[in-house]
């Protein structure tokens, strides 16, 4: 069956600050002529440059995805890409003031919302698909990682991770229809166990987490002094460990929600591939790196 390429009827903006470089920001949705693509343009600067979703301008995988070309860079894209493709969004340009998007409430939910509140049109443009005809895999067997893709007549997605630990072990997600990624997937959130927490402030990271935006898994004994501490930093009066393992920042909406959230960051790094996709994934203790690297070898089976 064939399908019309997308993009949106009109602009619409989000406002919020960068996770990690807390800069507030104004991110903007435009509508893009068919075979666009997506795109991002850094409107802050005096040159308005553009810096075009793929993964061959992926720069930095740490706590994110970065995206870079001739020195400018766009940081934690790939909540954004998630929303995109989830819509079946093909062609946007994104106008970006910081270089940093908004994380929102850490979670995928807000930029569904707006985009959804601008509209979704078909174009005259057939929507061209990366089938895949091969297995394709990626394998880091000294951290235990595996991604692989083989041929399905649709996108399907199945994620397990696994954290050996007392309040989060081993989870499971699957998305085997992309309509189902507004409510099964869009909501969840990102996650962070305290131990990291607390690394990531002490270098200066996370500037703009407020403990709305992540789930905060404790997996030691804290003492009070601890969460006092981190309850100033984030100016909160209290933070206290629930039963289940978390703070009580926020409460769970699945059970299997950081199994969830890999699976969106999954999607979103995937659209750097450049195509909508048609295979089915696997993957076991996905990553941004290991996703990244995965969606250039795709990219290049592609190519040939």
């Amino acid at each position: 069956m064939e399908e019309k390429q997308c993009t949106i009827t009109r602009k619409v903006s989000v406002t919020g600050a960068g996770l990690h470089t807390r800069q507030c920001g104004t991110l903007t949705f435009n509508p893009a002529p068919a075979n666009t693509g997506i795109r991002f343009r850094r409107i802050d600067l005096e040159s308005q440059p553009i810096i075009e979703a793929d993964v061959d301008n992926v720069i930095d995988t740490a706590r994110g995805t970065t995206l870079g070309k001739g020195g400018v860079k766009i940081y934690t894209v790939e909540h954004v890409l998630a929303s995109l493709r989830g819509l079946g969004i093909d062609n946007v340009l994104i106008d970006i003031d910081v270089e940093e998007t908004p994380i929102m409430d850490g979670s995928a939910k807000e930029f569904v919302k707006v985009l959804k509140q601008a509209g979704i049109v078909e174009q005259d443009a057939l929507r061209d698909y990366y089938e895949i005809k091969n297995p394709i895999s990626y394998k880091n067997e000294v951290l235990g990682i595996e991604l692989s893709i083989e041929p399905c007549d649709t996108f399907q997605v199945d994620v397990t991770v696994k954290y050996n630990t007392r309040v989060l072990d081993k989870q499971n997600a699957t998305l085997n229809d992309i309509k189902d990624f507004e409510t099964e997937i869009a909501p969840c959130r990102t996650f962070v166990f305290l131990h990291e927490l607390e690394t990531l402030l002490s270098r200066n990271l996370i500037k703009g987490g407020d403990l709305t935006n992540a789930i905060v898994f404790v997996n030691k004994n804290v003492s009070s002094e601890e969460l006092d501490h981190i309850a100033a930093f984030f100016k909160k009066p209290k933070v206290e460990v629930k039963e289940n393992g978390i703070l009580n920042n926020v409460e769970l909406y699945f059970p299997n929600e950081p199994a969830r959230h890999k699976l969106l960051d999954l999607i979103g790094d995937l659209t750097l591939v450049g195509k909508p996709i048609k295979g089915r994934v696997t993957a076991y203790k996905p990553g941004h790196f290991s996703n990244t690297s995965f969606a250039r070898k795709i990219k290049h089976s592609m190519l040939q």
